[in-house]
């Protein structure tokens, strides 16, 4: 399964099987989490009706300065074909009363947590919803909504409360990768361990 995971940016228009959204949802909600806080929600968005809003910033995205290359108004036509969209989200004041509270007696400051552990914790869902995709016959995309500007457009429309910080949006469908606007990153293309691995000192 690890091996066949990767990403998809270009999907058939085709619904998926009775039950999909509920399986992949049961799979993330086993995401291991610090001080078991859980402190991660999804946003389940069903169908183009419900997923228009996403997509009408994203083709806004596309259009603006502070995007990259491939993130063209091409690309969102591929993506939104997609029958089902995941958003995992992230609240930082979970983690924050969990550990204020009186089995761990930290101050309830960000400053005492340097690493953050929400979106650890809320990014292991994602992962491990791309996984149960490929055990599902699926393919996915775990992609950015935008920056300030279109994460508080996307809460307005969503009606997500302020403290809920959405770390991405995961479309799920079966793959067109013959309309796939951008070419597949090669297995080749990934860096050997050699590169990245340090033994017993840096």
């Amino acid at each position: 399964m690890i091996r066949r995971r990767k990403m998809v940016r270009s999907f058939q228009d085709r619904p998926l099987p009775p039950g999909t959204a509920d399986r992949l949802l049961k799979a993330a909600n086993r995401a291991p989490s610090a001080g078991f806080c859980q402190g991660y929600r999804f946003l389940v968005l069903e169908g183009a009706e419900e997923a228009a809003p996403l997509w009408d910033i994203a083709y806004a995205l596309s259009t603006s300065d502070h995007t990259t290359a491939d993130d063209s108004a091409e690309q969102v036509d591929a993506l939104k074909r997609a029958p089902l969209v995941i958003i995992p989200l992230a609240c930082k004041n979970i983690y924050l009363d969990r550990y204020a509270g009186p089995n761990k007696r930290l101050a309830r400051d960000e400053s005492v947590h340097p690493i953050p552990y929400w979106y650890i914790d809320t990014g292991f869902t994602a992962l491990l919803t791309l996984l149960a995709v490929v055990d599902e016959g699926l393919g996915a995309v775990l992609f950015g909504i935008g920056g300030p500007a279109e994460i508080e457009d996307f809460r307005i429309r969503f009606g997500v409360p302020p403290e809920w910080d959405p770390i991405g949006a995961i479309a799920i469908g079966y793959p067109d990768p013959d309309t796939d606007p951008v070419p597949p990153a090669r297995p080749g293309d990934r860096k050997p361990l050699a590169e990245l691995v340090h033994h017993g000192h840096w």
